[in-house]
């Protein structure tokens, strides 16, 4: 034991002593969270808007005001006609235009129905889909605020309810995606970078001819990554509660377990590609290439994977942080224990178990 915890301090000595190594595993995790939390979200903020207003009455302009009052729309100007809609929008500067037609307010009291065009640019249809969804809750919104109490006959009216997660942040999406992301990627591309530079520098001769069991000194090349894995977990998650407002609703233990999981995992990964990569950009490229891309694809926080063909569901399930993600999920914001994510955590187990067995047994004592 006395030999192994001389061979882990020598690593954090290696680790420590190299600051763009440092640079890569502590800044790497700031940057995504950052990133992800604030500039790649699915929420629309601060959209522009443009008011054609035929009406000029009350009721127009307080829906107008509506509109501009939250943190989704900004109201720049008002056009005078029909004719300037198509030159607005081709400017690329607007994405929403809301028409008010004459007699507006007449047309409400008197006829009880009034009618609001809204004129979104669809080339990109999932921004036009969500921001027109904005504006007519928030116009329903105020319609139901006229006449709170008036009953209508044989009217169905919904109540929406959002659990988990009321406000719709994008963050409470992203977060533990980034978090099996960061995860995976530093244990899996340092560790395999690690060994393959003792290979380089010729080291790892010297390694595998002494008196120490050669698995040993894999083993204490792993121990520093997963410590610093470990506090990498501790700086997300204060990034993403004090800065994201991101709520941890479960046990941190059972999430830090869970965790150190997925590390190990990664870490298997990592030994596994030291053994077919014979230089530090060769397993660069297999640990970003192999890793970076399944986990943004079949993890499911950036593409849903029931919308996948079936065949790529299949592929989704050998991917470890798609079973990390659903338990992170499960355990910060539903709040839920062990009891409950169980299977989840046993099919991470298995995939640990056998990757720790592949990448040992596939490890090469001799140099050739």
């Amino acid at each position: 034991m006395k030999q192994f915890l001389a061979f882990v301090r020598k690593e954090f000595y290696h680790v420590f002593r190299d600051r763009k190594t440092l640079l890569l595993l502590f800044g790497l995790p700031i940057a995504q969270i950052i990133l992800f939390g604030f500039a790649l979200t699915n929420e629309i903020k601060n959209t522009p808007i443009v008011i054609c207003n035929y009406a000029n009455d009350p009721i127009s302009h307080q829906i107008t005001d509506k509109l501009g009052a939250g943190d989704h729309f900004i109201v720049q100007k008002q056009l005078l006609s029909h004719q300037e809609i198509e030159t607005v929008f081709r400017k690329g500067k607007v994405k929403l235009i809301v028409v008010f037609p004459p007699n507006f307010q007449y047309d409400l009291y008197h006829q009880n129905q009034a009618q609001i065009q809204l004129i979104a640019d669809a080339s990109d249809p999932n921004i036009a889909t969500t921001i027109t969804n904005y504006a007519t809750r928030i116009i329903m919104d105020y319609q139901q605020g006229l006449s709170p109490s008036k009953d209508v006959p044989y009217s169905i009216n919904t109540e929406t309810r959002m659990i988990y997660n009321p406000e719709l942040k994008g963050t409470t999406n992203f977060v533990p995606g980034v978090m099996a992301l960061v995860l995976l990627l530093i244990c899996v591309l340092m560790t395999s970078v690690s060994i393959v530079k003792e290979k380089e520098s010729g080291t790892m001769e010297i390694l595998l001819v002494s008196p120490f069991n050669p698995i040993m000194v894999i083993f204490s090349k792993a121990v520093p990554y997963l410590v610093i894995s470990l506090a990498n977990l501790v700086i997300i998650l204060l990034l993403s509660v004090f800065l994201l407002g991101m709520p941890v609703n479960g046990s941190i233990t059972l999430l830090f377990a869970v965790s150190a999981l997925l590390i190990i995992t990664a870490l298997s990964m990592g030994l596994l590609i030291s053994n077919v990569a014979d230089s530090q950009q060769s397993a660069m490229l297999i640990s970003l290439m192999g890793m970076l891309l399944p986990t943004m694809i079949f993890t499911g926080f950036m593409f849903p994977i029931e919308n996948m063909p079936w065949p790529l569901q299949l592929i989704s399930n050998l991917v470890p942080s798609k079973w990390y993600y659903i338990i992170v999920k499960s355990v910060m914001i539903k709040g839920l224990g062990f009891e409950d994510i169980w299977q989840e955590s046993l099919i991470l187990m298995g995939m640990t178990a056998f990757l720790l067995v592949l990448s040992i047994k596939k490890f090469k004592p001799r140099l050739s």
